[in-house]
């Protein structure tokens, strides 16, 4: 397993070793022994997958406020996503900065996105599952979002169309105007 830090302190792309012979392939996807060598120390405790039918599906910016902040591993297992973290920890030097990745079930890459992140993927293609890992519960009383298309943020979403969005996300608010509780 490969761990390599991006340019956010704390957001890893996680390569699982892959196994293949003429009956296919395996590989490890999570490992607490090898996620403790490079010195992360977590506890999983909920599983997640989501299924996105249309291509330019847009899920997110979403976070989990303290007490109930999630660190999420996150993979692509059908199809492939753009999957984006953003630096929202009041008095971090990347405060509002933002970190992109193709993930798909071929190149079978993962990302860790620790808590003081919001978290948003684009789906590139139809038919996209998503599974990530969470070392909190989810807790709707501590939900938040931020809205995809925050100017101050960003992000240079690979697909130069309207996405596909939930109700609440097409009315998540700026960065500047969300209430939440991360400092650096």
């Amino acid at each position: 397993m490969k761990f390599t830090q991006t340019e956010l302190e704390g957001v890893l792309i996680v390569e699982p070793a892959v196994f293949g012979d003429h009956r296919g392939w395996f590989m490890e996807t999570y490992s607490e022994a090898k996620f403790r060598e490079q010195g992360i120390t977590l506890q999983f405790v909920q599983d997640n997958q989501s299924f996105s039918a249309t291509k330019g599906t847009l899920r997110g910016l979403h976070f989990q406020l303290h007490p109930k902040a999630q660190t999420k591993l996150v993979r692509c297992t059908k199809g492939a996503i753009f999957d984006v973290a953003v630096d929202i920890r009041r008095g971090s030097p990347a405060y509002g900065k933002w970190f992109g990745i193709e993930l798909t079930a071929e190149n079978k890459k993962q990302l860790l996105i620790p808590k003081g992140f919001a978290h948003g993927f684009m789906t590139l293609t139809e038919d996209v599952e998503v599974q990530y890992k969470c070392d909190e519960l989810y807790a709707p009383e501590c939900d938040g979002g931020i809205l995809w298309s925050d100017p101050e943020i960003g992000i240079q979403w690979p697909l130069h169309i309207q996405p596909v969005l939930s109700a609440k996300d097409e009315k998540a608010p700026l960065l500047k105007d969300v209430q939440h509780n991360f400092v650096y």
